[in-house]
């Protein structure tokens, strides 16, 4: 293959693969690289970064806060699909990958580059999840994997090259694990989690506490719906972005959240995954709570059979598809009606609805009730039980003239 570019934007990290990868471009393409980060809520790991770029050879960075577009374009819409990955993963890494590439395929058409390129190596998801927005969004960039092509094998490896060319590697105690943190979760894989019979430590988590040792007093937690998108806590307003940060303090104390799963890669192989995600997990109960009372019966139980098609495309990378965008016309659909309140309640781990109202309701209490009603004429569920049984009826008829035979 024949490695040559102009200038290529890298999706830069300023981690030890990315610093690295600064000057393998430079060597190997001899292109002029542009280092861009994405602020999708990750914190102080942002501060060092351009130093650290520019110090390895990028001719620029950037420096992006996505954080807002993130929520209101990639999160609300995953949320009000009600998408959860194999029935447990709130995605918050899957979903933060499109928006960081959309960005990185912008800033590559204004600064005129011909490449693009990211640090994901060839086993996991990230490759395709950033490919596939890259070929959507703009198929004639040039996309280079350096791990798909480099002889670098370990990190010793990676050391060892970043030595040699004067590039600084921070002497830091190796943690047991990989982490991926944005303001919606954080992921932790690889390591001591790679057997998925070791439990993991308690000390690893950053949003949450342990539930043993979370308060012993349970909260209630109102939050607002408009249109299936959360809007208010405990009455007050917050915008999208202050809003996850709010949910996060309060699930993180009463540490809910946590979840350790064996899940199913795009790529073929399993692979075990430990996540907290304190925010999400209190608004997609919340929000079905919701849905419960305002959704009717076959469009709800519609919906949440295409929410785990929803997930395999978030999870897969096929943000930008026809497809997703068909179910998000659906979805938008269903949330017209989807505003009013919920009461959940915090305790130990644990996110309960305990309480729900919309003026859009369909729940009717002099139908529900068990007391005395003038509504609901009960002799009439006996031909409603005659016409829904007929073909029952008829197959056993059918089953016991067989048998006489």
């Amino acid at each position: 293959m024949e490695r040559k570019a102009k200038k290529v934007v890298l999706a830069y990290s300023g981690g030890l693969d990315t610093s690295i990868i600064i000057p393998w471009l430079k060597e190997n393409y001899g292109c002029e690289v542009i280092a861009y980060a994405a602020d999708v809520g990750q914190g102080e790991e942002l501060e060092p970064l351009e130093e650290k770029a520019l110090k390895t050879g990028a001719s620029k960075i950037y420096i992006e806060d996505l954080k807002e577009e993130f929520v209101k374009d990639f999160i609300f819409p995953m949320l009000k699909a009600g998408a959860i990955y194999e029935g447990k993963y709130l995605m918050g890494t899957s979903v933060a990958r499109p928006v960081i590439a959309k960005r990185q395929v912008e800033i590559a058409i204004k600064e005129g580059a011909d490449a693009v390129a990211h640090g994901a190596t060839g086993k996991g998801n990230d490759q395709v999840r950033f490919e596939l927005t890259f070929k959507a969004l703009k198929p004639d960039l040039k996309i280079i994997a350096p791990w798909r092509e480099w002889n670098i094998k370990s990190r010793e490896e990676e050391i060892a090259y970043a030595e040699k060319r004067g590039i600084p590697v921070p002497v830091t105690k190796a943690k047991p694990y990989s982490m991926d943190r944005n303001l919606w979760h954080i992921s932790y894989e690889g390591g001591i989690l790679e057997d998925p019979w070791n439990e993991y430590n308690d000390d690893m988590f950053i949003y949450t506490v342990s539930p043993e040792q979370a308060p012993d007093q349970p909260e209630i937690v109102t939050i607002d719906f408009e249109r299936g998108v959360p809007v208010a806590i405990n009455g007050q307003a917050y915008d999208p972005v202050s809003l996850i940060f709010k949910l996060n303090e309060l699930g993180g104390k009463h540490g809910v959240g946590r979840v350790d799963i064996v899940e199913n890669r795009l790529v073929g192989m399993k692979s075990r995954g430990v996540y907290e995600t304190p925010g999400g997990t209190i608004l997609y109960e919340a929000h079905h709570a919701l849905e419960t009372i305002t959704l009717d019966r076959d469009t709800l139980h519609y919906k949440q059979m295409m929410a785990g098609r929803y997930a395999e495309l978030v999870y897969y990378g096929q943000w930008f598809t026809p497809l997703k965008k068909a179910l998000d016309a659906f979805v938008d659909e269903t949330q017209k009606r989807v505003t009013g309140s919920v009461k959940v309640k915090l305790y130990k781990g644990n996110a309960q609805t305990v309480g729900r109202k919309s003026p859009f309701s369909l729940y009717q209490e002099d139908l529900a009730t068990f007391g005395a009603d003038q509504v609901y004429n009960q002799r009439d569920a006996e031909g409603f039980i005659n016409l829904f049984g007929l073909p029952l009826k008829v197959q056993a008829g059918l089953e016991q003239r067989i048998k006489n035979k």
